[in-house]
C-alpha cells in the first residue's frame, strides 16, 4: 500500500460526529496526496458553517499524522456542491417513510404521564444518556411540542439547529444521544414564547420528525410525550404502533390517578405498557430522617392497576434539580440517590425482552441449488 493509500484509508475511517458514518462512505473525502512525509487531505463538508467542522478537521489531521512515515498533515476544507449534497441526502434517506413503523427493529420507548410537572422529561433525558453510556445507539424525539425541554436538559445550547441536508434533518448529538425538538426550529423571536398549534399541525410535525430526521441505525428511540391523552398521544399511537410505554407519576394520588389513564389510552392504541416510574419519592437525608413531601405509594398503585412492574422510585434530589438546570444529566456521575435509581432503571429496561411478533427479521435463508 502506498503512503497516499494508507492515509486515505486512515482518514476515510474518521466518522462524521453528527451523521455517525465514516467520511469516505459519505463522499466527503476529495483527495489525498503525500510528498516528502507531508500529507495533504482535501475534504468537502456537507453544508456551509458545518458545526462539526473543527472536530472533523482535528480528527482527520490526527488520523493522517498517525500513519507511519507521515511527519505533517494538512487539511483543506471545502463544501459539497448542491448536486453532491442532494445525492448524499437521497442515499441516506432511502425511501421517504417512517423508519419506526410496525416492522422496525429499533426499540421505541414512549415516556408518558397523566399530568405535567412530574419529571417525565427529566426521566427521558437521563434514561437516554444512561442507555448511551451502556453502549447503545440512542435517539430522543421531543414530542412535547407545547412544553419542549429536552434540549435544555441535555445541555444543547439555545439556538442550536439541526443540519439540513436538502430536507434531510441531521439532529445534534449531546452525551452520545441524538436529539430533535421543535425548539430547535423556532426563530429566536419565538424561542421563549408559546407554540400555539392545534391537532392537525401537531400531527404533521410529528410525522415530519419521524420521516425527515436522520437518526440512522439506532438501538433505542425515546419519545418524550406531552402529558395527558390528547391529540399527540393519539398521533403517536398511529405513527408508532409498536412503541413500548413507560408511565411516570409522583407518589401523590392527584398524579397517580390520572397517570393510569395515560397507560390505558396507550393500550387502547395498541401500544404495550412495560412499567411505571415514580418520581419525587421519599428521600433519606444525611441524618437518617425521611423527607416525605408528596407521600408514598402512588407509583406502586399505578403499577398495580395497570398490571405492570414498578421499575424505579426516584427520590427527591437537589442534585437532580441542579443537573437539569445546568444541562448535565445527573447519571453522568456521582452517587446521588436519583442517579442510582435512574441507572438502575436503564439497566432494567435494557434487560427486558421485546415482543417481535409480526415483525420481519433481517434474516435470509439461502436457496438450494
Amino acid at each position: 500500500m502506498s503512503a497516499a493509500d494508507a492515509v486515505r484509508a486512515a482518514v476515510g475511517a474518521v466518522r462524521d460526529p453528527e451523521i455517525r458514518r465514516p467520511i469516505a462512505e459519505l463522499d466527503m473525502l476529495d483527495d489525498v496526496a503525500v510528498q516528502d512525509g507531508v500529507a495533504d487531505v482535501a475534504l468537502s463538508l456537507t453544508v456551509v458553517g458545518c458545526p462539526a467542522a473543527d472536530r472533523i478537521e482535528r480528527e482527520v489531521r490526527a488520523a493522517a499524522a498517525g500513519v507511519p512515515g507521515i511527519r505533517e498533515a494538512r487539511v483543506r476544507l471545502g463544501v459539497m456542491t448542491p448536486e453532491r449534497r442532494a445525492a448524499l441526502s437521497e442515499r441516506l434517506r432511502g425511501e421517504r417513510v417512517n423508519p419506526f413503523g410496525a416492522e422496525s427493529l429499533t426499540r421505541v420507548l414512549a415516556v408518558t404521564s397523566g399530568k405535567g410537572g412530574v419529571g417525565k422529561s427529566t426521566v427521558t433525558a437521563n434514561l437516554a444518556v444512561a442507555l448511551a453510556r451502556a453502549g447503545l445507539a440512542v435517539g430522543v424525539l421531543d414530542a412535547d411540542v407545547h412544553g419542549f425541554s429536552i434540549p435544555g436538559l441535555l445541555g444543547i445550547p439555545p439556538g442550536t439547529s439541526p443540519v439540513d441536508l436538502d430536507g434531510l434533518i441531521v439532529p445534534p448529538v449531546a452525551y452520545g444521544v441524538k436529539a430533535v425538538s421543535i425548539g430547535m426550529f423556532l426563530p429566536p423571536s419565538e424561542r421563549d414564547g408559546a407554540v400555539a398549534w392545534r391537532g392537525p399541525m401537531l400531527h404533521r410535525t410529528l410525522n415530519q420528525f419521524l420521516t425527515d430526521v436522520h437518526f440512522g441505525a439506532i438501538d433505542v428511540l425515546l419519545v418524550d410525550t406531552p402529558p395527558g391523552t390528547g391529540d399527540v398521544a393519539i398521533s403517536l399511537g398511529q405513527l408508532l404502533p409498536s412503541a413500548e410505554v413507560l408511565v411516570v407519576t409522583t407518589p401523590q394520588p392527584a398524579a397517580s390517578d390520572v397517570a393510569v389513564r395515560s397507560g390505558l389510552v396507550a393500550r387502547r392504541l395498541g401500544q404495550r405498557v412495560i412499567g411505571v416510574v415514580e418520581t419525587m419519592s421519599p428521600a433519606v437525608l444525611p441524618d437518617g430522617t425521611v423527607l416525605d413531601v408528596f407521600g408514598s405509594g402512588g407509583g406502586a398503585a399505578v403499577a398495580d392497576r395497570l398490571g405492570v412492574p414498578l421499575l424505579a422510585e426516584i427520590p427527591l434530589s437537589s442534585a437532580l434539580r441542579r443537573a437539569g438546570d445546568e444541562g448535565t444529566p445527573v447519571v453522568l456521575g456521582g452517587d446521588d440517590g436519583a442517579a442510582v435509581a435512574l441507572e438502575a432503571l436503564a439497566a432494567a429496561i435494557g434487560g427486558m425482552g421485546r415482543d417481535l411478533t409480526g415483525r420481519r427479521l433481517p434474516i435470509s435463508v439461502p436457496s438450494r441449488q
